[in-house]
């Protein structure tokens, strides 16, 4: 018997009778349904709600139902447990989902038939002074500043060479997927999300140099708080720590991709133009 996971946008009522159609396919074909306790809740079933530390265990397919942000916190469930995503796109327009509600049906078929492929995403993590993980990010990890109207100073290394300090609101180190969300609006370049790099983007420097850089994916890049004021680390949009002066992390490729289940209908290019609203000449 196969087991999915479902977690869900908390903030848009539609999407709950997106989830009752899950739970009536799963039901048809007898496929075991688990969610997080709180988004059990929203859905008045709690009987189907887990902690979010046993979420992952034995599960062959976890459903997003919402936008990018559903799709983030779904990838942090499940990612550890290596369970393939597939995101039904019930927020704006976004990037991460792969079907239109109208499709939800049809693509669990697919997916019960072994019909659809698997895209992995690469992902990078952030480590501490000591080695320490402090996490995984499937966008970006940022080094930003902890007090508002101030800049924060960042000594960068790239690989084994110095590079420059930065003297800006923060820096943010981006996947491909990544590419179109903070960095995008930090002015960093848009990559597909297929190809491996790493997208260096200074968020308002107050320096000549502004450039955002694009990196071999095996490349480390390591952040050194200077000057006297803490810096703080954030994931996905997601603070998970304090730098101080003195001190450093270090960002790089992780050894862990995200595992999105894709029908090969979804084209990127596509998506890019409903997006910024490109037409053809």
């Amino acid at each position: 018997m196969s087991n999915i996971g479902i977690v869900l946008h908390h903030y848009r009522p539609e999407v709950r009778q997106l989830v009752q159609r899950a739970l009536d396919w799963c039901e048809d074909c007898g496929t075991k349904v688990r969610m997080p306790s709180v988004d059990a809740g929203l859905i008045d079933q709690p009987e189907l709600g887990v902690d979010e530390e046993t979420f992952a265990h034995d599960l062959d397919l976890c459903l997003s139902f919402g936008g990018d942000g559903t799709m983030l916190r779904a990838t942090h469930l499940v990612v550890d447990h290596n369970v393939p995503l597939l995101g039904v796109n019930a927020g704006d327009l976004g990037y991460l989902a792969e079907i239109d509600p109208d499709q939800l049906e049809t693509a669990l078929t697919a997916w019960k038939n072994d019909e659809l492929a698997i895209e992995a995403r690469m992902m990078v993590e952030v480590l501490d002074d000591g080695g320490n993980r402090l996490g995984l990010a499937l966008n970006e990890a940022v080094v930003e500043r902890a007090e508002s109207g101030h800049v924060v100073w960042l000594d960068a290394t790239i690989g084994d060479q110095r590079f420059t300090t930065y003297k800006a609101d923060g820096l943010i180190v981006a996947t491909p997927t990544g590419s179109t969300a903070y960095s995008l609006s930090a002015g960093g370049p848009i990559v597909e999300p297929d190809f491996e790099a790493l997208i260096v983007v200074p968020v308002a420097a107050h320096m000549i140099f502004n450039r955002p850089l694009v990196l071999a994916p095996s490349t480390e890049v390591r952040l050194e708080v200077m000057g006297y004021r803490a810096a703080v680390v954030t994931l996905d949009g997601r603070p998970v720590g304090t730098v101080e002066p003195g001190s450093a992390v270090t960002i790089r490729r992780s050894t862990m991709d995200a595992r999105f289940l894709v029908t090969g209908k979804r084209d990127f290019h596509a998506v890019l133009k409903d997006k910024f609203g490109l037409t053809d000449r």
